[in-house]
């Protein structure tokens, strides 16, 4: 599906720009680069990530989650921006105790609101609420409560690395009643290596623990990949795929996670800039 796309795409667009006269495209998409790797960086970004999660449950099945993840940065004073990202998913979760047949539709949807500095030091980082709402389509697919919790994100660029950090942990507040409470954590590092023509290497997995488990709270996915910034006409996208094992999981959850993402770049300004606005994945 995206994964396809995305392969395509980045042959196509790589093969143009080798024929492409020099004419500072190859220092724009570096910029490009760094700034969509900083969370808090002058970039509106729209990115669409595809997960296909395999080997789940006994029957060994399958889930795709569709996350639509719009970040809009927008300037609160001179010296501080407000970045506003939600993750609407959208889920085919498949029967647990059958080999066939599944469920469709949107899960919970995720906001996060990050207030950063605009002129940050080496240290870049950024600190908000991050909230949880209970817009799941059917039970199979979300939580049935709202919740609430600390987010913050902190990161290095020391040229050609990114190094980074972005974590939450979200309490139910309120909601269904004969649902099970919500406590859990999301942690995702970072870690990126940038090489020319707007080429890179990545791994940025996903850590999450569930602190109301009885038992196997933790999933702990390990692996990488390699992604791309490019322009497809005048737009700049930014297109990377990678691979996860769970090192560390419950028996339910999945044994890999393969990932695709293709976000739409709207840079302002100048590409990696603090002044104005945004963020990464």
């Amino acid at each position: 599906m995206l994964l396809g796309l995305m392969g395509g795409l980045c042959c196509a667009v790589s093969s143009s720009a080798q024929e492409a006269p020099a004419s500072g495209a190859g220092a724009s998409e570096q910029d490009l680069v760094k700034a969509t790797q900083n969370p808090v960086a002058n970039l509106i970004s729209v990115p669409f990530q595809d997960n296909l999660d395999l080997g789940i449950g006994p029957f060994h099945r399958a889930r795709n989650t569709l996350n639509i993840q719009p970040v809009i940065p927008v300037p609160l004073t001179e010296r501080w921006l407000l970045v506003n990202r939600l993750i609407l998913p959208l889920v085919w979760q498949p029967n647990a105790a059958a080999d066939t047949g599944g469920t469709f539709g949107l899960g919970d949807t995720s906001a996060t609101f990050f207030i950063s500095p605009r002129k940050p030091g080496a240290l870049i980082w950024g600190v908000g609420p991050a909230l949880l709402l209970p817009t799941a389509t059917a039970d199979v697919l979300g939580t049935g409560k709202w919740s609430v919790g600390p987010s913050i994100v902190a990161l290095l660029q020391p040229d050609p690395w990114t190094f980074g950090v972005l974590a939450n942990n979200v309490w139910s507040a309120f909601g269904s009643g004969d649902r099970p409470a919500v406590n859990q954590l999301l942690l995702q590092y970072f870690i990126n290596y940038n090489l020319p023509k707007g080429w890179y290497l990545t791994s940025a997995p996903i850590l999450t623990a569930n602190w109301k488990a009885d038992s196997d709270a933790w999933v702990v996915p390990f692996g990488g990949g390699v992604g791309k910034v490019f322009k497809l006409g005048r737009q700049p996208l930014n297109g990377s795929v990678s691979a996860f094992w769970n090192a560390v999981r419950p028996d339910a959850a999945p044994d890999w996670q393969l990932r695709a993402q293709l976000s739409f770049l709207f840079p302002e300004g100048k590409p990696g800039q603090q002044a104005p606005p945004a963020p990464p994945h």
